[in-house]
């Protein structure tokens, strides 16, 4: 079984092109969102996030990511240690996501896939590519938030450039170029090497 990253900056597309992975059949392990299910259920990172960044990281019980999100994304240090709590335990979920997939291929869509260290247990990493401006404007509309504060969030990753010229493959999603058509031709070379 292959296993293929999925990765892109912020607001570059990867859950629409994730989601066609889906509806093609392929099993998708969303590590964005596996990393908030685990920071919800295990009391033990939930303790070293309470330890590193106070009680206010957690409201009645549930994550406040809005008082996490102005700590980190305003100092990258602070970035650093919740990464470090965080990544290990979405790691492991990872790893025994893998285990239980039975198809000839399966996609991690994760955003920080090289920071993470873990591009390198891909068999092939797919990169989701937007210009900086229309990123911009999908995650103002999607987030809410002002413009510097999306530049602010995008300063915590890998440029975007440099980061598809790590990855094998690269799907250009700038609203000009269809992306299905993309998704489709990978699919087929996936599937043939996979078996």
């Amino acid at each position: 079984m292959l296993k293929i990253g999925l990765t892109g900056g912020i607001g570059s597309g990867k859950s629409i092109i994730a989601n066609v992975f889906r509806v093609l059949g392929i099993p998708v392990f969303d590590a964005d969102d596996a990393a908030k299910r685990i920071m919800q259920v295990d009391e033990i990172l939930k303790a070293g996030v309470i330890e590193a960044f106070g009680a206010g990281a957690y409201t009645n019980g549930q994550l406040n990511r809005k008082y996490l999100a102005n700590i980190v994304f305003k100092d990258t240090h602070q970035l650093e240690v919740l990464n470090a709590l965080v990544h290990p335990a979405t790691i492991r979920a990872a790893q025994q996501w893998f285990e239980q997939q039975q198809a000839p291929y399966v996609v991690k869509e994760a955003a920080l896939l090289f920071e993470a260290g873990t591009a390198g247990d891909m068999d092939y990493v797919v990169g989701v590519y937007a210009p900086q401006h229309i990123r911009i404007k999908r995650v103002m509309d999607r987030d809410k938030v002002e413009r510097d504060d999306v530049l602010n969030r995008m300063s915590k990753q890998i440029n975007e450039e440099m980061k598809m010229r790590l990855c094998d493959y690269v799907i250009v999603n700038d609203e000009q170029q269809p992306v299905i058509p993309q998704v489709l031709e990978l699919h087929k070379k996936f599937l043939v090497t996979g078996y």
